[in-house]
């Protein structure tokens, strides 16, 4: 089992960044690849970006590309988005989330990911 737990979400005005975490604990090993997905209210939870078990490896939804950074220290178990130039479009509950693979690829579709995190509110503010 891996329990994740995520931090950082709050209320930032528009073009202002917010830095989101998620500590990783129980099961964890460097076989864990990486995702963060969010929700909106009404709305389908939506990939937002991932990375393969080393970090070599992201991809990035096109809405956040160029603007949102995923990074990983296997080391502190701990994965995290930069988020900058936010917009209120970006406001949902954040996910993190975890599944065992040492492929090569990113995985984006979250019914792939096997472990979730209880999620972090971010409200953008126009």
């Amino acid at each position: 089992q891996v329990q994740l737990v995520e931090s950082g979400g709050g209320l930032v005005q528009a073009g202002g960044s917010l830095l989101l975490s998620c500590a990783a604990s129980g099961r964890t090993t460097d076989n864990l690849a990486m995702g963060w997905f969010r929700q909106a209210p009404g709305k389908e939870r939506e990939f937002v970006a991932a990375t393969i078990w080393s970090g070599g490896v992201t991809s990035y939804a096109d809405s956040v590309k160029g603007r949102f950074t995923f990074s990983r220290d296997n080391a502190k178990n701990t994965v995290y988005l930069q988020m900058n130039g936010l917009k209120p479009e970006d406001t949902s509950v954040y996910y993190c989330a975890a599944r065992y693979s040492v492929g090569y690829y990113p995985t984006t579709t979250k019914d792939l990911y096997r472990y979730w995190g209880q999620g972090t509110q971010v409200t953008v503010s126009s």
